[in-house]
């Protein structure tokens, strides 16, 4: 786990003892974050944000922004033991790995979104990955008020200069510019009213704070034999409506590359990335792995793949839940993932080369076996999510170095978009060979989808692809053909 990154403002005269002690203590602070136990909310991590803040001062060096880790997290209680006070297991304590915490840039915990975290995650009523999900929303929130200067605590009496109200201009702002998807509008903006909603039930804001509205939707629907259902639900004039954008969409709201920029694209990322990110791209192109699952792969799943009965050119790697070993899937379906021979005999070649076997070196011993570590030795996800800081980083400058080049595909590519275009190529495939009918069931399968109606959009995807490309054929012919005949009337 690297809890903290720095971005260089300017280096003061500093001697060289002093620049060595620094080192160390940065050091001791990662140490100390990678220790299995995390004690009280307050203590080691406090500790441990208080000395890098101070370091990070004495050096002349700042924090990017608002960063969102993940802990460890150990209930412990204090008791006083011979007038001193001690810090204790708590017995039978719920042990929550993968803990969200927010730290603001001047390494100062955000100490009431933190307090939710616990107490969301101490619920039996709510998952880990929910809690995650919502801290990874918070956190847009967090990074907004420090680049708008913004206190999340200010509420004056006009609405129009209220934190929430404007931050839900900014997001609306974003959605509409294609920064970021409907749906991530929305569930941004619904995490941080039910982080308020917290906060001012248990008394940590004032009472005749007017944070919003309240307001009741009728939700209508009627089920498959024609019974009416009627729901009602609780919202607030904040929330934003989640309207899809026109134009077909797959999985996460993108679209494939053609096989022409997929080349293209991977030609530039093996000259200009690393040699993880270039084989995790490979990999999502030519197996449709999404990331939680790449960044999860083991040794031993290369070591146990199999031949495929059907084709001796390919092999079937076991992931999911009931794999041996183990390897995350969304909604935990265990399947069969399908790759060739050759990229297989690639990803053993990397697996015992000296670079990674160095990156193993600098690893915990539970993450020894995985087949991508970051030069540090951490993961590059979290068991179990599909998001990755590093590999984010590593897009975005193969996205800039693209463009520079003049790779109009890079301008906006996104991983997942390997996924889509690793789909919609089985999909073509089957379609061609076994009709739509059979098509269905053979990306589901490839794709190791939970849902049959999620693999019917590729099917729909590629059927009305070849009516579109001839519409604008004879769309550009009719209107050539028009340009032409008043060209010669003229």
């Amino acid at each position: 786990m690297n809890p903290f990154y720095y971005k260089l403002i300017h280096f003061k005269k500093i001697s060289f003892k002093t620049l060595i002690f620094s080192i160390v203590v940065a050091l001791f602070i990662r140490v100390m974050h990678q220790i299995n136990t995390i004690k009280s909310m307050t203590y080691i991590v406090d500790l441990s944000m208080d000395l890098h803040y101070s370091l990070s001062r004495f050096i002349g060096m700042a924090l990017i922004m608002a960063r969102l880790e993940h802990i460890r997290y150990a209930p412990h209680r204090a008791v006083i033991i011979e007038g001193k006070v001690s810090w204790t297991v708590v017995k039978n304590g719920k042990v929550i790995e993968g803990l969200p915490q927010l730290i603001w840039s001047n390494a100062v915990p955000w100490r009431e979104a933190n307090l939710w975290a616990v107490e969301r995650a101490t619920s039996s009523e709510v998952v880990i990955r929910t809690v995650q999900t919502n801290f990874t929303a918070l956190h847009a929130y967090s990074c907004w008020l420090e680049e708008t200067k913004t206190d999340w605590r200010y509420f004056p009496q006009r609405k129009a200069d209220r934190c929430l109200v404007k931050y839900r201009g900014a997001l609306i702002d974003a959605r509409d510019k294609g920064e970021i998807a409907p749906s991530t509008a929305s569930q941004r903006m619904a995490s941080v009213v039910q982080f308020y909603r917290w906060i001012y039930e248990i008394g940590l804001l004032p009472q005749d704070l007017n944070l919003w509205t309240e307001k009741t939707r009728i939700i209508q629907s009627t089920d498959r034999v024609g019974f009416e259902r009627t729901i009602l639900v609780n919202s607030t004039d904040l929330s934003i409506p989640n309207r899809s954008a026109p134009g077909e969409r797959l999985e996460d709201g993108l679209l494939p590359v053609s096989a022409k920029d997929r080349d293209a694209i991977l030609a530039f990322a093996r000259d200009k990335c690393s040699e993880e990110l270039f084989l995790m791209l490979t990999l999502g192109f030519y197996s449709g792995m999404r990331i939680g699952t790449i960044t999860d792969l083991k040794i031993q799943t290369l070591e146990r793949a199999v031949p495929d009965p059907v084709s001796p050119e390919m092999y079937l790697l076991a992931v999911g839940p009931g794999a041996d070993p183990p390897v995350s899937t969304k909604f935990g379906v265990t399947g069969q993932i399908r790759i060739t021979r050759d990229l297989l005999d690639r990803l053993k070649y990397y697996a015992y080369s000296l670079r990674r076997l160095r990156r193993e070196a600098n690893a915990l011993i539970a993450d020894r076996d995985v087949l991508f570590l970051t030069r540090f030795g951490n993961r590059y996800s979290r068991r179990g999510s599909d998001k990755s800081s590093a590999i984010n980083e590593g897009m975005v400058r193969l996205r800039k170095e693209g463009m520079a080049e003049g790779i109009k595909s890079l301008r906006k590519f996104r991983f997942h978009q390997s996924r889509c275009t690793f789909a919609t190529e089985i999909a073509h495939l089957a379609i061609k060979v076994g009709g739509s009918i059979n098509a269905i069931a053979i990306v589901k399968e490839f794709l190791l989808h939970k849902h049959e109606s999620t693999s019917f959009k590729y099917i729909k995807f590629v059927e009305k692809t070849p009516i579109k490309i001839e519409i604008g054929n004879a769309f550009t012919r009719d209107f050539l053909g028009l340009l032409g005949s008043k060209e010669d009337d003229t």
